[in-house]
């Protein structure tokens, strides 16, 4: 299934894919999308975006503070934000960049699920063609 899906994938959905996989902030996005999808206004990124949260594959959370067993400081995905309030945080335009201070803490995040996972990941079926 993964294989059929990934292909059926647009190029953006494609790198709000990667992204998801890679745990990595939202401002990461930019360096996976194409120059056409690079020029869409954050707007219309925020639907395809959408769209694949609609679809149980990501989640979009805040980076939260994380402190390993060895005492040492890091970062998590927080919690989920609930998908009646993405529309608007996804419409902010500033959620799209880095950190202007490099912190983290705070910034959204996409997580990818374990519907995600089959859609990422090839089967061993796929794996063994």
């Amino acid at each position: 299934m993964s294989r059929h899906e990934w292909d059926a994938l647009t190029e953006a959905e494609e790198a709000f894919m990667v992204n998801s996989y890679e745990i990595d902030i939202l401002a990461g996005v930019w360096g996976d999308l194409g120059d056409t999808d690079q020029s869409r206004p954050v707007s219309e990124l925020a639907g395809i975006l959408l769209t694949l949260v609609d679809r149980g594959w990501i989640e979009v959370r805040r980076v939260a503070p994380w402190t390993s067993p060895a005492g040492e400081n890091g970062f998590q995905p927080g919690e989920v934000i609930p998908r009646d309030q993405l529309p608007g945080i996804l419409g902010d335009a500033a959620n799209w960049e880095y950190p202007d201070d490099g912190d983290w803490i705070g910034a959204l995040t996409l997580v990818e699920t374990e519907a995600g996972r089959k859609i990422t990941r090839l089967s061993p079926g796929e794996m063994a063609e």
